[in-house]
């Protein structure tokens, strides 16, 4: 195995010198960069992580936690492109990621007990419930981190915007001449599900629609099954919604379930438009109409927060919203 004294030998150019490139010292010249980066692919040099430790003060490791109650975790579509996205802006700056439990061996620790423990750099915490004192003790100490999925004081935050996206859908089903729209909204006790309720609200009242109780079914914790299981209330109605906004595409997957298993059509009998674009939407028959998230973009701007805070030594508070957009396929259609 090539070390760093078979470059300096090869290249003519000092250990030191070698040192400062390997570790991204401004103060080398470019053709000195490039003669020795040559040698390291060419000699298939790779750089011990106990040294690189040593010499960058950085355990070049970021500490990955999920918050959420349905316990389905990075399994959840949505989280699971967002971590991707993270993990590939991260992996380009030569950070690895480290997926965090709060127990270790038989002790149970915080959060940030375990991220102190292992000695990593920053920290991504994907968290949709608004009330966790794990996330609070993470947030108030000096660990560099950043919170996706959430919005929150004291944090620099990334998420997408829930409030715009409801009108979004709801916007759409009045366009096309629907009037009895109902939601099934996540649970209150989670962030998403707060605000794309009260935007689903606030896009009603522009249109001076009634919102029936009835109307507002709960979804919990954004399953299929609490999907399905809402939209079977919402088809006992007397007085049946024309559409059906879900506030997660996985509770839209589950809503269009029941209505089938009803002998009804989507959508020819009920429309349904859900929240996320989650990939299998644009597959399945009929393809969903839904508020897609921009996954890829939300990853990609929790990296350089959290980034910006490590290489500055000192946390910063942002707030960042992302833009989302209406996808039309096959799940919504005109009523006279």
């Amino acid at each position: 195995m090539a070390t760093i004294y078979d470059i300096a030998k090869k290249t003519g150019y000092s250990i030191s010198t070698v040192s400062k490139v390997l570790n991204n010292y401004t103060d080398v010249g470019e053709k000195a960069k490039r003669i020795i980066n040559e040698a390291v692919e060419e000699l298939g040099y790779y750089p011990s992580s106990s040294a690189r430790t040593l010499s960058t003060k950085k355990s070049w490791t970021i500490g990955v936690v999920f918050v959420e109650d349905s316990g389905i975790g990075i399994e959840h579509p949505f989280f699971n492109a967002v971590i991707e996205s993270f993990k590939k802006a991260a992996e380009k700056e030569g950070y690895d990621l480290l997926f965090a439990s709060n127990k270790i061996g038989t002790e149970q620790r915080s959060y940030l007990d375990h991220f102190l423990y292992r000695g990593v750099d920053g920290v991504v915490v994907v968290c949709s419930t608004m009330d966790s004192p794990d996330v609070d003790i993470l947030m108030e100490s000096d660990l560099p981190s950043v919170v996706i999925d959430l919005d929150t004081r004291g944090a620099s935050v990334v998420f997408s915007d829930n409030i715009h996206g409801s009108e979004l859908a709801v916007d759409h089903l009045y366009k096309l001449g629907h009037r009895k729209i109902a939601h099934i909204a996540g649970h209150k006790s989670l962030y998403v599900g707060v605000h794309r309720l009260k935007g689903y609200i606030q896009a009603m009242n522009k249109h001076n629609l009634t919102i029936p109780d009835e109307y507002i079914a709960d979804g919990g914790y954004f399953t299929f099954e609490s999907g399905k299981k809402a939209m079977k209330n919402l088809l006992k109605l007397e007085d049946k919604p024309t559409a059906v906004y879900a506030a997660g595409d996985l509770m839209a997957l589950g809503a269009i379930t029941a209505i089938q298993e009803q002998g009804l059509s989507v959508p020819n009998d009920i429309s349904v438009i859900g929240f996320d674009d989650i990939q299998i939407a644009r597959y399945m028959t009929p393809g969903l109409t839904t508020i897609k998230q921009d996954t890829f973009l939300i990853g990609k701007t929790a990296c350089g927060l959290l980034l910006e805070q490590i290489n500055d030594k000192k946390k910063h508070y942002m707030s960042i919203k992302i833009p989302v957009t209406l996808i039309e396929r096959n799940s919504c259609r005109p009523i006279s």
